[in-house]
């Protein structure tokens, strides 16, 4: 009877179930839209370099240590866009800001492919400081967390990275492909001009696709603005005391650097391949890019994971294997002729760099941070947590060019050591206070 009953309401109301499978499909897209927008956003500034990282150094004429100084400016840039566009987040709807912030990280990748005096590439990578910060990072995350709701937290930014893990190595590979096509006969054999050229095309096809997404972002990313909830008039100073008054806030500040050293050293692995494994340039870049495809397997898997127990201990976990997989290369034990122990080396210290990136803001709602305040916690946060994107880059130049080769690759990877052994204590501190709240 109870069968009879359900398949006559069905049949009556079929479009009641039509109206909750499009709201299913519409969550989905949604979610879809911020990831293609989460990473799309950071291609030109870090992926690109990430992958065709000898690539570039050879196209600017310019070394590690120059290149991190470059980034370092971007990093200076960011911290302010962090702390005002925190609050930003919490009084407008993201839809707009993220659309913005698309097309003006476009635009300055046009810019970009005119390959820039180094100069000019500080000044542009400040402009892109700003652009994918102030109007960008806070209302990703604040959309994220509320699409994760109360018990899917985990799943919500394992997702969101994860898929933007996908999205880079995508476009990782799309570059690759793209500077295949444009180069003829063996890579070693081609003419510098020739594989600047290449390279251009890739800086270009890639500005146009961040500008297509943006215009997807306008169009289609409307779902949550519906929810005035979420949204303040203003905010206070006594929002901001609020915010700085819990101790997760200051645990989750020390986790974030932590966590993004190692995030922002993944682009040793490829320069490894060239430098040690003696890889060539191509074959570096493919490195490049199955890393990016590491990212979104991890974080699609570890979200679903710790949400069936808790995000914390995941995140312990995280630092953990960042630091056996660190160990590995910073003792030198890899060599030329130990390719299988390379690319297993890659894949742990990966998984680690890559869980623990996936979940830090997941912890957001064990650590009691209120919902309409995520905008603001985020800035505060990021002030913070995002430091590496100031010290990071030069820290890493500096190391390979003060010891070229094996020795230099070593030096950073016992840096990459040190900071997860820091975020793993964090972590653990942080553990123990959110089970204490629960409790």
């Amino acid at each position: 009877m109870i069968l009879t009953d359900c398949k006559l309401s069905f049949i009556k109301k079929p479009n009641t179930y039509h109206l909750i499978a499009t709201l299913k499909a519409s969550r989905y897209f949604y979610l879809l839209l911020l990831i293609l927008a989460g990473e799309a956003v950071f291609i030109l500034p870090f992926v690109l370099t990430r992958v065709f990282r000898p690539t570039v150094l050879e196209a600017f004429s310019m070394t590690n240590l120059e290149l991190g100084t470059i980034q370092a400016v971007y990093g200076i840039v960011a911290l302010p866009s962090y702390l005002l566009g925190g609050p930003l987040a919490d009084r407008f709807p993201p839809r707009k800001l993220i659309a913005f912030a698309l097309w003006l990280t476009a635009l300055g990748g046009w810019f970009y492919g005119t390959y820039p005096s180094l100069l000019s590439l500080k000044i542009l990578y400040g402009y892109w400081g700003f652009t994918t910060i102030f109007l960008f990072w806070a209302p990703m995350i604040k959309a994220t967390r509320i699409w994760g709701g109360k018990y899917d937290q985990g799943k919500a930014f394992g997702f969101l990275d994860g898929g933007r893990g996908l999205v880079g190595a995508l476009f990782g590979l799309l570059g690759v492909l793209i500077f295949s096509f444009f180069i003829v006969g063996e890579i070693d054999n081609i003419q510098f001009v020739e594989r600047k050229s290449a390279f251009q095309f890739v800086i270009w096809i890639s500005s146009a696709v961040v500008a297509f997404i943006g215009i997807l972002v306008w169009f289609f990313l409307k779902s949550s603005e519906k929810n005035k909830q979420i949204l303040l008039d203003k905010i206070t100073t006594k929002d901001i005391r609020t915010v700085l008054k819990i101790k997760s806030v200051w645990l989750l500040m020390i986790i974030i650097v932590c966590a993004y050293v190692g995030y922002k050293l993944t682009g040793l692995f490829a320069s490894y391949a060239n430098s040690v494994m003696q890889y060539n340039e191509i074959e570096s870049a493919k490195v490049g890019t199955f890393l990016l495809f590491i990212r979104p397997i991890v974080g699609v898997l570890i979200g679903f994971i710790a949400d069936k127990s808790r995000v914390t201990l995941w995140l312990l976990y995280g630092f953990i294997f960042s630091i056996i997989g660190a160990v590995l290369f910073a003792t030198g034990i890899i060599t030329p002729n130990d390719n299988y122990l390379f690319l297993l080396s890659v894949c742990i210290t990966a998984t680690g760099i890559y869980a623990a990136r996936s979940l830090y803001f997941a912890t957001m709602e064990e650590g009691r941070i209120p919902l309409v305040l995520t905008g603001t916690a985020v800035g505060l946060i990021s002030l913070v947590g995002y430091t590496p994107d100031i010290f990071a880059g030069a820290a890493m130049g500096y190391l390979l060019d003060e010891s070229p080769g094996l020795i230099g690759h070593q030096n950073t990877f016992w840096m990459l050591v040190g900071f997860s052994v820091i975020g793993l204590l964090a972590t653990l501190l942080l553990y123990k206070i959110t089970d204490h709240k629960k409790t």
